[in-house]
């Protein structure tokens, strides 16, 4: 028996989850999250073997629980497949990647293999994480893109700093790297290679 922990913000989207594994013989729902601050406590509570993981909820997004789940198997579900998810997630130790457009029957695979430990990714995001692997431009961390992503909303770096609990410098020395890998001069310039790029989007619920 697989145990599950499911985390999504919209009640649809975890009840219509609860419903597909629970009627399935070899897995068990034991709890659903609303938020990645809740997931990673019932996570650490009840020892799941897997944990379906949304992204982008309030509170707590997805890429911060999965980091403080370190060493637990979970399982991104999620709509988004952009590198600014994807290679995030990756990065912060996901033990896979799905869409939420997958069958059931994929559903079903990709998390029995979570389970057994391996890496499980969509095909969309497969080709994603190959092209990041075999490009010769020098990929951004996670924690870049998410000031990039900061920067492209207007915020200064006092701001970007308080908002991510780091120093100003800090922030100042994370854009000097983004600039280099980016082969840019400013923040301006940097924001839009990062739309050219793929690694910013539109922020849409």
């Amino acid at each position: 028996m697989i145990r599950l922990v499911i985390a999504d913000d919209h009640p649809v989207v975890r009840d219509g989850l609860s419903g597909i594994f629970g009627g399935a013989d070899d897995f068990e729902v034991v709890g659903l999250a609303s938020d990645g601050e809740e997931a990673v406590e019932l996570a650490r509570r009840l020892k799941p073997d897997v944990v379906l993981m949304d992204l982008r909820m309030p509170r707590m997004d997805g890429v911060t629980a999965i980091r403080r789940l370190a060493g637990q198997r979970v399982l991104v579900l999620t709509t988004f497949d952009a590198d600014t998810d994807v290679l995030p997630a990756i990065e912060a130790g996901a033990t896979g990647y799905l869409l939420k457009d997958a069958p059931r029957s994929e559903l079903y695979r990709a998390v029995r293999a979570a389970a057994r430990g391996e890496a499980v990714l969509s095909p969309p995001v497969a080709t994603r994480v190959l092209r990041a692997a075999r490009s010769d431009e020098p990929a951004l961390s996670a924690r870049e893109v998410e000031i990039l992503e900061l920067v492209a909303r207007g915020t200064t770096n006092r701001e970007a700093a308080e908002r991510l609990f780091i120093s100003e410098a800090t922030v100042k020395t994370h854009l000097i790297h983004i600039y280099a890998k980016l082969g840019v001069p400013d923040r301006a310039s940097a924001v839009a290679a990062g739309y050219d790029r793929g690694l910013l989007k539109p922020r849409t619920r």
